[in-house]
């Protein structure tokens, strides 16, 4: 499906609830050097959009912003409030911000959730004048060993998902689309894009579980994930069971006009 569809499928943009603790355990951070460029402007408060379980914002937290999460889902919520931070629970284009303002805005791994003009417009409104909007995403490729491997796995037992998968280097147009959704709010200036190459070793059973809060792979019904996991369990314990993950981590910013 196409990023810019992604929004609309609403049984995959709520299906994390569900695992919100396996997803606060496996998901992976994002480089430092991405949250040096969103925080240039050295911003006192800061909003986080579909702020899941609170992995960005705490990030920021410790960097000194003062934050609040907007979550669709109440039991990613929670966890964020573990975390100390503070979540309003509501749909992003539909929440009440009661007249509060922000330095920046930011969204990590769930933009293609939200309408892509309606959040630029929305997230405008909440800014103050000359505030950033910061939308990231961890993507991912594994080593060539492995996706040789994985390739004929998911042929055979979840065909098409390596295709658009944004953790198995699937083409996907989540930037592309972010950047025509704030050009065509008209609220913002020229969106800029950035890139962090990082990287992180994941074992068999971790790899296995990052999978399963992927919503590609979540939603999947029940016997085939199960039998898609086996395969790739098999396949990473033949390398030695575990291995080095090149990520990079791409960031959209735009200020607002």
């Amino acid at each position: 499906m196409m990023a810019a569809m992604l929004f609309e499928d609403r049984s995959r943009a709520e299906s994390f609830g569900a695992i919100a603790e396996l997803y606060d355990r496996v998901r992976p951070t994002y480089p430092s050097a991405l949250v040096d460029a969103l925080l240039e402007d050295h911003p006192r408060r800061a909003l986080d959009i579909g702020c899941g379980t609170g992995i960005a914002a705490s990030l920021l937290t410790a960097r000194g912003c003062d934050m609040l999460g907007v979550e669709i889902d109440e039991r990613m919520a929670q966890i964020a409030r573990r975390r100390g931070i503070a979540v309003d629970v509501a749909p992003f284009e539909q929440w009440d911000a009661g007249g509060q303002r922000f330095d920046l805005a930011v969204c990590g791994q769930a933009w293609h959730w939200i309408d892509p003009v309606a959040g630029a417009q929305k997230a405008a409104a909440v800014l103050k004048p000359t505030g950033r909007l910061g939308l990231f995403w961890n993507f991912g490729s594994p080593p060539r060993e492995l996706a040789q491997l994985f390739g004929p796995i998911y042929a055979r037992l979840a065909p098409g998902v390596e295709s658009y998968s944004v953790l198995l280097g699937g083409e996907d147009a989540r930037a592309d689309t972010a950047i025509a959704g704030i050009a065509a709010s008209e609220r913002f200036a020229p969106a800029e894009l950035s890139t962090f190459a990082w990287s992180r070793t994941h074992d068999t059973a971790e790899w296995l579980a990052l999978l399963q809060t992927h919503s590609d792979h979540q939603t999947l019904p029940t016997a085939q994930r199960e039998r898609l996991l086996a395969a790739i369990g098999d396949a990473v314990e033949s390398v030695g069971g575990s291995f080095a993950m090149p990520y990079e981590a791409i960031l959209v910013t735009a200020r607002r006009r």
